[in-house]
């Protein structure tokens, strides 16, 4: 749904909530989940979806009459598509996904040929006047980059991918960006880094890479990577480690990054020596990756919410810990979990609405949250996230 006209600033949520690899159960979570959720929350408005496709799913709408077909129920009922999770390429739900969601990489074919099918589907399915976003992996898991050759190898992916939005930019006038999403533990996942990868990476390797490779001047190819390839800014992850929201978004700007997706999310969080009350969040489905800052600023880290860090003798640090779970943005705590969302403040969405920029709810743990946390319908628990963004905007 439309929130803002000038500059023009979309919010959805993201169907990566909804259980569901093939692409007939992702129909099926539309027609009934959000369909309903778009009853509560615009009814009679047009509503955007947050498309989660992965490769299985994409390879089957983009054969046959399956793309056709979704687009007339686009039409009739009152829907369009303008972003797309593009992160998870194999299954989601109900499986030890952890690390796995990182593969393939961005060193991979099959990263490439995964996300040219997205660029495909999104060009037949976008509107006219309407940019489109696939967020993507950060390049890589960073325990398994290696060498210089393979940032190199990562550019070059990333530039042919390119090279396929700049095609469906000049034969349709549609735009598309892939935007790469930072992520604790990853390739690219402090603000400082994405910065760095991209001004030294990006907007010089890989534009002389894509000149060569499309035919384009050197200020072409620059030109064409700054279009097509940005930042997903996860407000859960920026929080994650420590950095401040606003400050990250406005450096991201000042050097010449577009951020053309906002995922709104929230971390748990509480007192360090209160680490061992977090074992209810631990589960054998997500990673959860854990950061914790002495009041020296100090800052420790763990791959993961594990029985074995939460039996860690935490409780001498005077400081906070923040761990990578996402709850539901309206949840503010219950006295011994906090939350992230209180960042969220009405000045950080008031500069939001300043950038064009999609803006999408992504609780995609729901599955795997304390009964307390889900104890009803998945749609209700979305519009009532809804309900708390409209609220920060409108106030």
């Amino acid at each position: 749904m439309k929130i803002n006209d000038n500059p023009p600033v979309h919010l959805t949520y993201c169907l990566n909530i909804h259980p569901g690899e093939s692409w007939q159960e992702n129909f099926e979570a539309i027609k009934d989940r959000a369909m309903a959720v778009r009853e509560n929350v615009s009814p009679g408005r047009p509503f955007g979806l947050g498309l989660r496709l992965g490769n299985e799913s994409v390879s089957s709408l983009s054969t046959g009459r399956a793309i056709s077909e979704f687009r007339d129920f686009l039409s009739g009922n009152n829907l369009y598509v303008f972003t797309v999770n593009g992160f998870p390429y194999g299954s989601f739900h109900d499986t030890r996904v952890k690390e796995n969601v990182y593969k393939p990489d961005w060193l991979t074919r099959e990263r490439v040929d995964y996300t040219v099918k997205l660029v495909q589907v999104m060009e037949f399915l976008l509107p006219q006047d309407v940019p489109g976003s696939i967020s993507t992996v950060p390049g890589s898991y960073k325990k398994w980059i290696k060498s210089g050759q393979d940032v190199s190898l990562m550019v070059r992916n990333l530039a042919e991918c390119v090279k396929h939005m700049d095609l469906v930019y000049r034969r349709s006038g549609k735009k598309i960006c892939l935007a790469l999403e930072p992520e604790p533990d990853c390739f690219v996942e402090k603000t400082q880094e994405a910065v760095g990868f991209f001004k030294e990476c990006l907007f010089r390797q890989g534009a002389k890479y894509l000149a060569g490779l499309a035919g384009l001047s050197l200020n072409e190819a620059e030109e064409s990577i700054r279009r097509h390839v940005g930042i997903c800014f996860d407000t859960c992850h920026v929080a994650l480690q420590f950095e401040d929201l606003e400050e990250s978004l406005e450096s991201l700007i000042r050097n010449g990054i577009s951020v053309p997706k906002v995922q709104l999310s929230s971390a748990i969080s509480a007192p360090a020596g209160q680490v061992m009350k977090m074992a209810r969040f631990v589960d054998k489905v997500y990673l959860h990756q854990v950061r914790i800052r002495d009041r020296n600023g100090l800052i420790t880290s763990f791959d993961d919410l594990t029985p074995d860090v939460i039996k860690e003798p935490l409780s001498g640090i005077d400081g906070e810990v923040r761990v990578h779970f996402h709850v539901p943005l309206y949840f503010s705590g219950n006295g011994e979990i906090g939350s992230t969302s209180g960042l969220l403040t009405r000045k950080f969405f008031k500069r939001l609405l300043a950038v064009e920029n999609y803006l999408e709810i992504e609780t995609y743990t729901y599955g795997v949250l304390p009964d307390e946390l889900r104890s009803r319908d998945v749609s209700l628990s979305i519009t009532d996230e809804f309900k708390w963004v409209l609220d920060k905007i409108r106030s």
